[in-house]
């Protein structure tokens, strides 16, 4: 929004929008010709000493550099606001602007949640306006683990760096970002010693059969397992376009990367196992999280040991 400096009327102000928490300010100011003075409280002070604070040193380095996304995101937007003046309206507000990317604009919330929180710690609020607001659905459907049949199809087509890749992923059931940072260095014993960008959790993972035959003919190129021509560690596009090649050729474009993590935690729940040995093996942190990711293969579980007790049951009444 513009409005014209009453003291120089060929130069215009620019102003915030409406439902911005200082737009009355900045407006009022800008009437009586006086340039706004942005505030010591502002979301870029705040930022700046949220960064230079333990609450984002302690971050793992992966959750640091998706934090660094949303703030510098809001740093360019409201930068200049104040925080103390933002209402718990004007958080739903940002996150209903980026809706249309549902993960995004969820995350900017938790972030922002994050950042009042350090606010309280400075004394500058008392109240966090962005805790409590709800999350958005996303209306994708949630991943689902790799079909059977289809690991077989990969492994019968797949050769050399995709089958690679496909392996190291299913059989250790980590992210792709950590798989691609593994050593030949890590390994130890009959397994692969693993740090977790995105939580800091430092794992030894044994390997599967069919990871460890594949590890087996794999040449020593460079310090990575996946590496490139120049020895760096293979990029995630490049991961990404070998593994999709081969989902075209078996038609199993419906199941990414990050599906085979599902698979991991589907079928250790699927044999009965507990959470604590699910989260040993995928590094989660939360039972919720092993939840969502292998709660059908459990639930499948489950019912098909409460229905084979049910016809045993059954049957000895018959007899």
């Amino acid at each position: 929004m513009l409005i014209l400096d009453v003291d120089i009327p060929s130069r215009w102000v620019s102003l915030p929008s409406p439902d911005a928490p200082d737009f009355l300010t900045k407006y009022n100011l800008a009437k009586r010709g006086r340039q706004p003075v942005p505030p010591k409280q502002s979301f870029s002070s705040l930022i700046a000493s949220y960064k230079r604070s333990h609450r984002f040193e302690n971050l793992a380095s992966r959750t640091r550099q998706d934090y660094d996304k949303c703030l510098l995101f809001m740093d360019k937007k409201i930068g200049n606001y104040d925080p103390t003046k933002m209402q718990r309206r004007h958080i739903i507000q940002m996150q209903m602007d980026n809706a249309e990317k549902v993960r995004w604009a969820n995350y900017l919330v938790q972030v922002a949640r994050v950042l009042f929180e350090h606010a309280i710690d400075l004394g500058w609020i008392e109240r966090n306006p962005a805790k409590g607001v709800s999350m958005l659905k996303s209306k994708k459907p949630p991943r689902r683990p790799w079909p059977v049949d289809l690991i077989e199809a990969y492994r019968n087509t797949a050769e050399a760096r995709a089958l690679l890749i496909f392996e190291l992923c299913l059989g250790t059931g980590q992210r792709i970002g950590d798989v691609r940072k593994m050593r030949w260095a890590d390994i130890e014993g009959n397994g692969i010693n693993v740090h977790q960008g995105k939580t800091g959790v430092d794992l030894w993972l044994p390997f599967t059969p069919q990871l460890a035959a594949v590890l087996d003919r794999t040449p020593h190129d460079g310090l990575f397992i996946i590496s490139q021509p120049d020895s760096r560690p293979v990029s995630y596009r490049a991961a990404a376009f070998a593994v999709m090649k081969v989902r075209k050729e078996i038609g199993a474009e419906e199941y990414d990367i990050h599906a085979l993590r599902h698979t991991t935690a589907s079928e250790l729940a699927a044999l009965g196992l507990s959470d604590e040995l699910i989260m040993a093996v995928t590094g989660h942190t939360s039972r919720a999280s092993v939840v969502r990711y292998a709660g059908a293969a459990r639930q499948k579980a489950r019912a098909q040991v409460a229905q084979d007790a049910r016809n045993r049951t059954k049957t000895k009444r018959e007899k």
